[in-house]
């Protein structure tokens, strides 16, 4: 098993709350982690039909029968034993007695906020990193077959070709998801969407004229993507808040968490295909700033990260705002590096004026080193090192 760099977090958190829940998207490697790091703890699975029935008729007799410490694996699929097991965990006192996981963010925090608000430690966990890939001598050779295969375990684990694995994980998991939240009604029109918010991945997020290429309407594309987010499929970059005298954008960039996921929607078949495709680009984005979320969950933190983007079209690819400081992140999928690429960067800088912001320059290349404008970061170093540094 590759070690997830989330046990460390996970482990620690259990010894001052007395419910864990770690949520992410399917086939993350949620159970895996959880077996592991708890592997005295009873484990119970409610997506078995038996097993979900059972807690949801009597839960009082359930709980009764797998009394802490126990895992409780898809616990979204019996939110009411969260009203229970706040009453068991406020008469006993103790930390560490049940770790939860989930693969529905908001089925999974409406519960939680209702139930156990005070009583849990939420974590996300994501496909593999591209340091855990590495500590586990997995990490692909080429940034082409990273970025095909993506990050999900079971394409390492079971020596599944991408197309075998995505394919499968769209409909047995993604689809069926969806029509379990959103009861989609027009299972081919949701298909269409999915592949429509993958060839806008990178751009601005416009819901009237993704609806309209979709056949749906704008408060329909509004809760299908809403729910891409939930599960964990895709996510939204909002743009930075702080204009600094500039008039800015306001609508969120569109981005997948997974680009191996990301281009099977895109049609692409082989990892070859990407030295040349037209979203290399944005795909390439989307995997830089995968890694950072990644390394942020991992710490058990939330997302700080940003866009920067004016009116006349001065941009920022990624900000990472700590407060005190900045890191302007650029990321180019070219191999050869240029004068031109640090223009975002620098124009950045000045705008700042004496905020302190640090340049990052990421891409495709295989050298990394220190440049006047930015630190210039080969994609390897940047996934194996520098996103778990800029994670903090």
């Amino acid at each position: 098993m590759i070690k997830r760099s989330l046990e460390a977090k996970l482990k620690a958190l259990a010894e001052k709350s007395p419910v864990i829940a770690v949520t992410g998207p399917r086939q993350s490697g949620k159970t895996t982690l959880v077996r592991a790091a708890f592997a005295g703890y009873k484990y119970v699975s409610l997506e078995n039909l038996d097993t979900r029935e059972f807690a949801l008729a009597d839960p009082r007799l359930f709980l009764s029968k797998y009394p802490a410490p126990a895992i409780f694996d898809e616990i979204q699929r019996a939110p009411s034993l969260l009203s229970y097991i706040q009453t068991i965990v406020d008469e006993a006192g103790r930390n560490g007695m049940y770790i939860l996981t989930g693969s529905n963010n908001l089925m999974l925090l409406e519960g939680v906020s209702q139930s156990l608000a005070g009583r849990v430690a939420l974590l996300n966990l994501l496909p593999f990193s591209a340091g855990e890939l590495a500590a586990g001598r997995h990490l692909p050779a080429t940034l082409e077959e990273n970025l095909f295969k993506g990050g999900y375990p079971r394409v390492y684990d079971k020596k599944l070709t991408p197309e075998e694995f995505y394919s499968g994980y769209v409909a047995t998991y993604v689809e069926r998801d969806i029509r379990q939240i959103l009861k989609v009604t027009d299972l081919h029109k949701f298909q269409i969407f999915l592949k429509m918010c993958a060839a806008r991945c990178g751009q601005l997020v416009n819901l009237s004229a993704l609806g309209n290429d979709c056949g749906i309407n704008h408060a329909t594309a509004k809760a299908w993507l809403s729910v891409l987010q939930t599960c964990y499929i895709a996510h939204l970059l909002p743009p930075h808040f702080e204009n600094m005298g500039k008039r800015l954008m306001k609508s969120p960039k569109l981005y997948f968490y997974d680009t191996g996921l990301l281009c099977h929607l895109l049609g692409i078949q082989k990892a070859e295909e990407l030295a040349v495709h037209p979203m290399r680009g944005y795909i390439f984005e989307s995997w830089a700033l995968g890694e950072l979320l990644k390394n942020l969950f991992n710490r058990g933190r939330h997302s700080n990260l940003y866009f920067w983007r004016d009116h006349v079209g001065h941009e920022v690819d990624c900000l990472v705002d700590d407060g005190l400081k900045m890191t302007a992140i650029e990321i180019k999928s070219a191999v050869t590096l240029s004068e031109e690429q640090f223009k975002g960067l620098k124009y950045f800088k000045e705008l700042a004026g004496k905020k302190h912001v640090d340049n990052v320059l990421v891409y495709a290349g295989k050298e990394s080193m220190r440049r006047t404008s930015a630190e210039v970061a080969a994609w390897r170093t940047f996934g194996i090192q520098l996103a778990g540094e800029l994670a903090g």
